[in-house]
């Protein structure tokens, strides 16, 4: 399939937060678009709000260095970047203001087939606040054609 021109996905998506010694868990199932433009391929969907709000905007970003973007539009934005074992600095914009936040990727692992289009994304991460950590993530997104 050509990805340059867009292809529709069948997507799940599972995290697992841990804060506070208390595991959350959500899952979605769901579909979006797989894109490749200049080596980078997205991943696009809507995610629904529990509040029944509109849903947000969700674009995954593979870059060819194999890290990974995670932004989030709408009313709450946010822009979240992984690379295996590195921290990076980040913002979250709410309708109260800015809070400043960073992610440090303990485990990252992609992975893509052509016949059929399918892909998998599994990132692990702990978020910390003014240095201290408020928790940990464990992301599973998968795609399929």
């Amino acid at each position: 399939m050509d990805l340059s021109k867009g292809v529709p996905v069948s997507i799940h998506l599972k995290t697992e937060v841990n804060q506070d010694g208390e595991q959350e868990e959500f899952l979605f199932d769901i579909k979006g678009q797989v894109i490749r433009m200049n080596n980078t391929l997205y991943i696009r969907y809507k995610e629904e709000q529990e509040d029944g709000s509109e849903p947000v905007s969700v674009t995954m970003k593979v870059l060819p260095d194999g890290s990974v973007q995670l932004m989030r539009a709408g009313e709450m934005r946010m822009r979240l970047k992984f690379s295996y074992h590195e921290q990076f600095e980040t913002s979250y914009q709410t309708p109260y203001g800015v809070i400043f936040f960073s992610t440090y990727t303990k485990d990252l692992h992609f992975s893509l087939t052509d016949r059929p289009t399918a892909g998998k994304i599994t990132i692990a991460y702990d978020l910390f606040m003014a240095e201290q950590k408020i928790g940990s993530y464990d992301l599973l997104l998968e795609f399929s054609a």
